[in-house]
């Protein structure tokens, strides 16, 4: 298969049934994701299509007017929680104000709890409550005790465990799940890739959980460089053990891949982006994977062009250019 040359970023990417709900979101419709929500039949595919939801919706009053019209639908609670968790978390990346956020964040949670009760088997409210958790980094302030218990081996971090496990009572391992746990980890600056090293440790062949290293990778790679501690990009990515989960990510998970388009295409591209910046065969069959569905993240974050679409391409061309021998 040939990687299609064209970039088309879409945030449904292969999933047409998420892109026509997603255009009927935009303009204030809501049936569409009501009837999309109904046919979804795997908590995994529940968890990522609200995800993407969940940022449209937060543009308008949709779920508002679906809650309105049925509030006591299951997934009109669950969307309602997903919008309001959305809305504090781009409220808390726009303030340093952490206490002007307190009410917001405590009707955000009262809104999970109650889709929570509405559906207790619904893992999407526990996840929703686990991305408020990375709003809460000082023990030393307001916090609260299930943010901060006691990790299963002594080598983690403090952290909201108990969240993680209720998700995973109800849908394990769950992608977005451990995502939100290591985004609370590097909220807190502290315990991020030993999280991601532990949960690599655990995870089977073929589990997705194999690209969370990654992430912390790439982060420690951006945070380093912006304050000047990276010696060189080479250094960085060349380190044996950046090499290895990198690595372990593209034989114990994408190797295992029959079905590209039920993948998360921000996994992918960050697959092939730390494939690259390692300098390890296989990115191009993961370009291939990606298609014309590029992912703005992990590409801005370590861009250093203005345009995140140039660092992609000119990886995707070099990837391409390596296979064939030219």
């Amino acid at each position: 298969m040939a990687a299609d040359m064209s970039l088309t970023p879409h945030p449904a990417g292969y999933d047409e049934d998420l892109r026509l709900a997603l255009e009927d979101i935009l303009i204030g419709r809501w049936l569409s994701t009501k009837a999309l929500l109904a046919n979804t039949r795997s908590w995994t595919l529940r968890t990522s299509r609200t995800q993407v939801l969940a940022a449209s919706a937060a543009k308008g009053d949709a779920i508002a007017a679906w809650c309105a019209e049925d509030p006591g639908d299951a997934n009109a609670l669950m969307m309602r929680a997903r919008v309001m968790t959305h809305r504090v978390l781009a409220a808390h990346r726009s303030t340093a104000d952490r206490h002007t956020l307190l009410p917001r964040v405590s009707a955000a949670r009262a809104a999970c709890e109650d889709a929570a009760r509405r559906w207790p088997a619904d893992p999407v409210p526990w996840v929703c409550m686990l991305a408020l958790a990375q709003l809460d980094i000082d023990y030393r302030q307001w916090h609260l005790v299930e943010h901060w218990a006691n990790a299963p081996e002594s080598m983690l971090p403090r952290g909201p465990w108990p969240l993680l496990w209720q998700v995973d009572r109800r849908d394990s391992p769950n992608r977005e799940a451990y995502q939100r746990m290591l985004q609370c980890f590097q909220a807190r600056a502290h315990g991020a890739v030993d999280f991601t090293r532990w949960v690599a440790s655990q995870a089977k062949p073929g589990s997705v959980l194999l690209t969370l290293p990654l992430y912390a990778f790439v982060e420690e790679y951006r945070t380093r460089t912006a304050s000047g501690q990276v010696a060189s990009t080479l250094g960085f990515w060349t380190n044996d053990q950046v090499q290895y989960y990198v690595g372990l990510a593209r034989d114990g998970w994408f190797a295992h891949i029959t079905d590209w388009s039920t993948c998360s295409l921000v996994d992918l591209n960050y697959l092939a982006y730390t494939l690259t910046a390692c300098g390890l065969p296989g990115a191009a069959e993961v370009f291939e994977a990606i298609g014309s569905f590029a992912t703005p993240a992990p590409w801005q974050h370590v861009s250093e062009s203005r345009w995140w679409q140039d660092e992609f391409l000119q990886a995707r061309n070099y990837a391409l250019k390596r296979r064939s021998g030219r």
